[in-house]
């Protein structure tokens, strides 16, 4: 191998029937032989020899040991991958010293020897050669080895040099201690340069014994300044969520054009919250010192209106008297400001409210690929949002949330070990102790799923599954684990996976992603003609999904280097598949501000190490965001990420812990105050019209299916009364009222159907297969008049046409009453 202009050009030196060697050439070009390998390094010492440059020194081979992620079975290579790990158990592997055919020394391993430091060929030559000398001296009586000494002796050559920094470094940290220095060390460092095995045994020697005594050195000190020095108690390392102090906020009210006339400029406030006290004290700034606040219990509190296009303003609606509310829009300093702000409202509320099930919870979502070691103890930046991208504020940084969810790939941990450490780490930080909900693992990539105790009673229907992607789907190195369950009235999902890797593998990857949407079998049974993204209220899907930058390598790391993200996420793979809708077909993501989490060197993020030694060669992994947390979330349903980013303190593996933190909306299970419906105050949904436009070159009869849990069982169309095409591919499907079946919701409340969802599923008459399956959010159909609906179909990911039409919900005048919601 011979690098050359940053790249890495490699030349096979083989033997010929005569065991001549020969470098290989291109067809056509002259082939020099050499009996020896040092003639051939001779000549080609010399310039215009045919290489792109004349060789300059040698570089003794390293070789690590690979890890799982050096292996990627997915490529295709007949090497068998590691066995899983067995849960909480650890594997040791020994080495064994056995008998050459002859038995009369040690075995000689045949063909290329395991590298260790680069010195194996010293080893090889040893048992190769020199060995047999040592053997006819000691025949002849000899009492020493003098061709094993020299060996041992070339092979300590760079451990002499590695002691003499450690001792030189120990002498220092002794000399802060105690002021005196070590005359056994002295006298070591003094003479290093000494070669001798002797010399290194007794460097060895002292090594030991000087790392006791620095040890019980500084533990004497410490406990004379912990005498000298009046106790005091040590500060906690991170912020306890016991009880959150008052939190202020600067913002300025904002108001018309017209008012800012009447006022002169905008006015200040400070808005703050107490959440222990359950009160909002909004305190306006008047000239000559004078203050005017005004202070609002939780309760008088109405409702938060975020805008989408300021994202810094906020309106709040508040109760002034009894029904009657003022709204005030504020302006804070930053988004990240409004959003704390938020967090911290909604947190009083759940705190005091007499309510009893919350509306809003929030969702930690992290992944990693650990690169098949294990994590370090202070994991603290990862489960708190801390390091690059959109992170939290410090505000609501030590503010736990009520479901942590952590995806990891490559994990080496056994489950138990790594969910008991998932459970310390969080209750270190947030002195709660997490309830587990589920964990599921296939090899190495697990997804853990846990709870606050107070939530613990509010989870149910609790289901796991997993999918091999490996080599022919039967191995588990590459694939994806799942987790579904309810939290009240909403239903959860959560998808952690590990993709085929390599920078040329996107189609495959592809399949990938549509094979774990078909076959991870999660979530209510019933709905088996809808893939897992049409399962859930609320879906998460993460994990190392592999996709990489198409852009040269130098390019890319110049945009990092000027933190230009633009235009390396034009290139971005998993980017253009969506945009061509050939994966995760209306998933959402958050604008990506961090630099690309992979691959890195470890123990360090301050490089990117992009060539990695495969059998088949060297491969070229460009810097690319290979660690995603996607999303999809039913129409008419509240979902917001807070954060999305990663860490850069966290560097035992080639990859950076990636994390999102959501605010999301749940629904309770509803229990009707009045009682089971009347036939005359049932609710009804009733369809004037329905039109598909499906993908097919059929010309089959359809009929539509109907699900919703607020529906006693599914409900079926007659088949559709008219049909046209003006494109081979495409059908158009019509039914008219009188063919779509009037619903009956099991509960008639407004509060109740406007959370509730119609999922839809067009299927052919002729073999009841699906070709298209949608979802629709009951809240806009409620009223008296029917509302337009238009929506998408897709099938097994892939969008396969639309469907519009006409509906309306009509809810009884006495089940109309319903309650504002702070989101």
């Amino acid at each position: 191998c011979h690098r050359f202009q940053k790249h890495v050009h490699t030349y096979r030196i083989l033997p010929d029937e005569e065991d001549f060697l020969a470098v290989q050439t291109s067809q056509g070009v002259q082939v020099r032989r050499f009996k020896t390998l040092s003639e051939l390094i001779a000549l080609y010492l010399q310039p215009n020899q045919g290489l792109v440059c004349t060789l300059l020194f040698p570089v003794e081979r390293e070789k690590e040991k690979e890890t799982a992620e050096d292996r990627d079975y997915s490529d295709g290579e007949d090497e068998k991958p590691p066995l899983p790990p067995r849960s909480g158990s650890t594997s040791f592997s020994g080495s064994s010293v056995g008998l050459s055919p002859t038995g009369l020394g040690p075995s000689v391993p045949e063909g290329p020897v395991e590298s260790t430091n680069g010195l194996s060929s010293i080893s090889h030559e040893y048992l190769k050669g020199s060995y047999t000398l040592d053997l006819e001296a000691v025949k002849g009586g000899a009492n020493s080895l003098p061709h094993l000494n020299k060996t041992l002796v070339t092979s300590c050559k760079r451990l002499h040099s590695e002691v003499d920094k450690v001792l030189a470094g120990l002498e220092i940290l002794s000399k802060v201690f105690d002021q005196q220095s070590s005359p056994m060390v002295s006298k070591i460092l003094q003479q290093s340069g000494e070669q001798e095995l002797e010399s290194l045994v007794l460097k060895l020697s002292v090594l030991k014994d000087f790392l006791s005594s620095i040890e019980k050195k500084a533990l004497k000190a410490l406990q004379e300044m912990s005498s000298a020095t009046p106790a005091t108690n040590p500060q906690p390392l991170s912020r306890k969520a016991k009880s959150i102090p008052v939190q202020t906020f600067e913002v300025k009210l904002d108001i018309t054009l017209g008012d800012l006339t009447k006022i002169g400029k905008s006015q200040k406030y400070t808005l703050s919250v107490d959440v222990e006290g359950g009160k909002l004290v909004v305190l306006k700034k008047q000239k000559d010192s004078q203050e005017d606040w005004n202070t609002f219990t939780h309760d008088k509190i109405r409702q938060l209106i975020k805008s989408q296009r300021v994202q810094n303003k906020l309106g709040i609606v508040f109760e002034k008297e009894k029904d009657k509310t003022q709204r005030k829009d504020f302006v804070f300093v930053s988004a990240r400001k409004r959003e704390a702000f938020c967090q911290l409202l909604q947190l009083m509320k759940n705190k005091h409210s007499h309510q009893d099930e919350p509306d809003m919870i929030s969702v930690f979502i992290g992944t990693w690929n650990m690169g098949s070691v294990p994590p370090p103890k202070n994991i603290t930046s990862w489960i708190t949002s801390k390091g690059l991208g959109k992170t939290l504020d410090e505000v609501t940084m030590a503010i736990p949330h009520d479901i942590y969810v952590f995806g990891t790939q490559e994990n080496s941990l056994g489950d138990k070990e790594w969910v008991d450490f998932l459970r310390t780490v969080l209750k270190d930080f947030t002195e709660v102790e997490y309830r587990p909900v589920a964990m599921q693992s296939l090899w190495n990539i697990k997804v853990v799923v846990l709870v606050k105790p107070e939530h613990e009673n509010r989870i149910s229907h609790v289901s796991t599954s997993s999918v091999k992607t490996g080599i022919a789907n039967t191995l588990g190195n590459k694939g994806a684990v799942g987790v579904s369950f309810m939290f009240n009235g909403t239903s959860f999902g959560f998808v952690n996976c590990h993709l085929t890797s390599g920078n040329e593998k996107t189609a495959r990857r592809n399949q990938n992603y549509l094979d774990i949407l078909r076959l991870l079998s999660l979530g209510d049974k019933q709905l088996s003609s809808f893939d897992i993204s049409l399962r859930f209220t609320h879906l998460f899907w993460f994990g190392d999904l592999n996709y990489r930058l198409d852009m040269d390598i130098q390019e890319i790391l110049n945009y990092i280097s000027r933190k230009e993200l633009e235009p390396l996420l034009k290139v971005d793979q998993l980017n253009l598949e969506k945009e061509k809708h050939k994966v995760f077909l209306r998933f959402g993501e958050e604008e990506i501000t961090f630099p690309p989490t992979y691959r890195y060197e470890r123990g360090s993020r301050d490089t990117y190490v992009w060539h990695k030694q495969k059998p088949t060669g060297v491969r070229t992994n460009v810097p690319s965001w290979c660690d995603r947390i996607l999303w999809k979330s039913y129409p008419e349903t509240h979902v917001n990420c807070n954060a999305y980013g990663c860490t850069d303190d966290i560097v035992t593996s080639d990859h950076s812990p990636v994390f999102g933190s959501f605010e999301v909306g749940v629904t309770s299970q509803f229990v009707s105050k009045k009682g089971l419906s009347k036939s005359s105050e049932q609710a009804y949904i009733e369809f004037e019209s329905i039109e598909a436009i499906v993908k097919t070159s059929s010309r089959t009869k359809f009929f539509i299916e109907f699900y919703s849990t607020c529906l006693e069982e599914f409900k079926k169309s007659f088949e559709n009364d008219s049909q046209s095409s003006d494109n081979i591919n495409f059908l158009k499907v019509q039914w008219s009222s009188r063919q779509l079946p009037t619903l009956k919701p099991i509960l008639s409340e407004i509060e109740y159907l406007q959370d509730q969802h119609l999922l839809l599923t067009v299927k052919s008459l002729d073999g009841y297969e699906s070709y298209g399956e949608c979802v629709i959010a009951l809240k806009s159909m409620i009223g008296s008049t029917a509302q337009q609906f238009l929506t998408y179909l897709s099938h097994r990911g892939e969008e396969t046409g639309n469907i519009r039409g006409s509906m309306k919900v009509r809810v009884p005048t006495e089940r109309l009453g319903t309650r504002e919601r702070l989101y």
